[in-house]
């Protein structure tokens, strides 16, 4: 078997274990994954070890370290240079590269060779090693190698790891790059700035007795100090000329410093939204069974107040900066964007973390779109969708909604009813509102409890000022003689049940009442319920 043959089977072996697909899982999770838990852990770890080992290097100038010191800085060089080595085997898979370059050489039937394919292998390392970030990691290395005493100048390369792993010095380092057409703009202008500049005071100055400009570098460090608006004073220009030449650098240093300014403000003010949201999909990421509040408009200010008095995990998503900001001076947890956009959805977790979704925005388009991206992510995820049309209501429904509620629909159907009943919609807006402690309540039937087998008249609700709305009964069996009752989600609801109504285990009592008398009839779940009951008569 020839060497290309062997390092084929070998490439293919890989490709097919599952133990080496979670081993390099395991380090790029642990690395590479930006919302990763053990990544957070590691890099909080590196930070702290960084900065322990800079303590160390600095204090070994004028002192001598110990046997303890020299061990650990030993155990930083093989971090750092297995971190390294870690993150150029995650940069490329070779074995994809080298597969590729087999099977391409297959299907137009030519021999595969084996030093092309390698070469590309090498290039796609090399890739790596030319990075910005991974020059730095390397140049950390090196002051600790003893033979290379020189090389202990570049310990400033390892602080600048830091980079790497604090998210907001990262992210000032995307803000260089992000802007560098800007910055490079700038550059060639201060360059050309500080060329014209400091020849021309040279031309001026040198020469004259008592000048503080001989030297052609006394006149490019003269133009840097003044462009950048420093002006240490050292070395001034005595000439007409040459403080001409001064007046008019001054004015140029006051347009470069604004342009640089202007430039860094507008890339950090867009950074720092990008950050911020960042760190709303990490909190998610912690949480479980959360709502996610598409739109910050009146209903979605009105559930959010809700979903928070209930301690309910949620997330509001809203293209309105403004509304966004609302939120997040209510201390809610909220992003500015697209809800119909995938990778939002994606970043937010739906159908993992994100359960729920509820679209509230005033486009009924728009809740279509919304509904119809979140069905493509889970079957499961339950969608609750706003309709203010008639006609939408069937195509949010078609598009995957659970549930369409129409909000004008119900004003007006509760302003009609108050117009004729006043009383019971008054009666009925403080247990839906609980504006005076009346909460409606469900409590489950335990199987074996002291409310199991017991007929509804054999309890007495009055007594505890609660009042029995309806059962829930999950079973399919059902009695006409039982009393009226609808269907709901494959379950029956039994409004107002008669005396002789028989409770089963897992049915569920929907209660309306004050909190105290709720939470203790809760509590007890009927225990005393033998002793609550009613003497039949």
């Amino acid at each position: 078997m020839s060497l290309a043959d062997s390092v084929i089977r070998f490439a293919y072996w890989l490709d097919a274990s599952a133990a080496y697909a979670g081993f390099k899982a395991f380090f790029y999770d642990l690395l590479i994954e930006p919302r990763s838990r053990r990544r957070a852990w590691f890099d909080i770890g590196m930070i702290l070890l960084i900065l322990a080992s800079v303590f160390l290097l600095i204090y070994r100038v004028h002192h001598e370290l110990s046997g303890y010191a020299e061990m650990f800085e030993s155990l930083v060089l093989i971090v750092l240079a297995s971190e390294y080595f870690l993150r150029m085997w995650l940069h490329c898979a070779c074995r994809k590269i080298l597969i590729e370059h087999y099977e391409h050489a297959e299907l137009v039937g030519m021999r595969f060779r084996l030093m092309p394919a390698l070469w590309a292998v090498l290039k796609g390392k090399l890739t790596y090693m030319t990075r910005p970030m991974a020059i730095i990691d390397l140049l950390a290395i090196l002051p600790s190698y003893r033979p290379l005493g020189f090389m202990r100048l570049f310990l400033l390369f390892r602080l600048l790891k830091l980079f790497r792993y604090a998210r907001s010095l990262s992210a000032f380092g995307k803000v260089v790059v992000e802007k560098r057409f800007e910055l490079y703009t700038l550059s060639i202008f201060v360059g050309a700035v500080v060329l014209i500049s400091s020849i021309a005071v040279y031309l001026f100055e040198a020469g004259v007795p008592g000048a503080s400009v001989q030297t052609l570098m006394d006149a490019v460090y003269w133009a840097v100090i003044t462009v950048t608006t420093v002006g240490y004073g050292d070395v001034t220009p005595l000439t007409v000329e040459g403080r001409v030449v001064a007046m008019i650098l001054v004015f140029a240093g006051i347009g470069v410093v604004s342009f640089a300014t202007s430039i860094v403000v507008m890339a950090f003010h867009e950074k720092m939204r990008e950050l911020h949201d960042n760190r709303v999909f990490s909190d998610v990421e912690r949480l479980s069974e959360v709502t996610i509040v598409c739109g910050y408009g009146r209903i979605g200010q009105v559930v959010a107040e809700r979903l928070a008095e209930a301690g309910e995990p949620f997330v509001v998503i809203d293209k309105d900066d403004a509304a966004v900001a609302r939120a997040r001076r209510r201390e809610f947890l909220a992003v500015s964007g697209d809800a119909s956009d995938g990778a939002m959805l994606t970043n937010l977790r739906l159908g993992k973390q994100s359960t729920r979704i509820l679209c509230l925005t005033h486009d009924d388009v728009k809740n279509v779109y919304i509904t119809l991206t979140a069905r493509q992510f889970s079957r499961d995820v339950l969608i609750i969708s706003r309709a203010n049309k008639p006609e939408t209501v069937r195509k949010l429904l078609h598009a995957g909604a659970n549930h369409v509620i129409r909000p004008y629909e119900v004003v007006a159907r509760m302003a009609a009813e108050f117009i004729g009943q006043p009383v019971a919609i008054d009666a009925l807006h403080e247990v839906v509102t609980g504006s005076k402690g009346i909460h409606l309540e469900p409590l489950p039937v335990l199987p074996g409890g002291a409310l199991d087998g017991l007929c509804i008249g054999e309890i007495d609700f009055a007594m505890r000022n609660l009042l029995l709305f309806g059962v829930i009964r999950a079973r399919p069996a059902i009695h006409v003689e039982e009393g009226a009752h609808y269907p709901m989600s494959g379950k029956r609801f039994f409004f107002n049940p008669r005396a002789d109504f028989k409770l089963q285990a897992h049915d569920v009592l929907v209660l309306i009442g004050y909190d105290v008398s709720l939470s203790h009839f809760r509590r007890h779940e009927g225990a005393a319920a033998r002793g609550w009951r009613r003497a039949r008569a």
